[in-house]
C-alpha cells in the first residue's frame, strides 16, 4: 500500500529553520548584489528563500514615506515585520536595506530573534564611484536632501555577525562568508 501524497512530501522536503539575514551598508556598497548572489546560491541548494530589497519595498510597502529619521525607522520596522512573518514560517529572508540607524536595526533583531547582521562595508569614495544612478552626485549638489552618508548619518554596526569588505573582496568571497555563517549556525546543511 502506498503512502498518501502529503506524507511523501513531508519526508522529502528539507527541514528548514527560518532566519533573517540583514544586509546593511551605504548606498552602492553592494548589499543588493550580495543578497542576490546569496539568494541564487540558496535557491540552487533547494532552500525556501525570499529577498526583500529596500528599493522595491519603498515602491510598494512604504510608498509615501519620506527620508526623515522617523520615516526611515518606520520603513525598517515594516521590512522587519514582513521578515519576521517569513522567518517564523521557515523561510530564509535576505533583507537588503541601508537601514542607517543602529537602534532600529537592533529593535528589528530583537523582534525577529533568528537574525544575522551583515555589514556590507565599502568606503564612501568607493560607493560614490559605483553610483550608477547618480544619487551621490545629486546629493552633493544639494538636489537630494537627507542622503545617507552625505547629509544624513549612517551608523555602522559595532559588532556585526559578518563584515563583507566589498571594496576588496570578490562577490564570491563575500557570498561564501554568508553561506559559511548560515552553515555554522545550523540554518543550512
Amino acid at each position: 500500500m502506498s503512502k498518501p501524497e502529503h506524507e511523501i512530501q513531508k519526508q522529502t522536503a528539507p527541514q528548514q529553520k527560518g532566519v533573517t539575514v540583514w544586509f546593511t551598508g551605504l548606498s552602492g556598497a553592494g548589499k543588493t548584489t550580495l543578497a542576490k548572489a546569496v539568494y541564487n546560491e540558496l535557491k540552487k541548494r533547494g532552500y525556501k528563500v525570499e529577498l526583500l530589497d529596500g528599493d522595491v519595498i519603498r515602491q510598494y510597502l512604504s510608498k509615501g514615506l519620506g527620508f526623515s529619521k522617523e520615516d526611515r525607522d518606520e520603513n525598517i520596522r515594516r521590512i522587519g515585520f514582513v521578515a519576521d512573518l517569513l522567518t517564523r514560517n521557515g523561510v530564509i529572508v535576505l533583507v537588503s536595506a541601508i537601514s542607517p540607524y543602529r537602534a532600529t536595526r537592533e529593535e528589528v533583531r530583537q523582534k525577529i530573534g533568528n537574525f544575522i547582521e551583515v555589514y556590507v562595508n565599502a568606503p564612501l569614495e568607493v560607493c560614490e564611484q559605483r553610483d550608477v544612478k547618480g544619487l551621490y552626485k545629486k546629493a552633493r549638489a544639494g538636489e537630494i536632501k537627507h542622503f545617507t552618508g552625505i547629509d544624513d548619518p549612517y551608523e555602522p554596526p559595532i559588532n556585526p555577525d559578518i563584515e563583507c569588505r566589498t571594496d576588496y573582496e570578490s562577490i564570491e568571497e563575500s557570498t561564501d562568508k554568508v553561506i559559511a555563517k548560515l552553515r555554522a549556525l545550523n540554518y543550512i546543511q
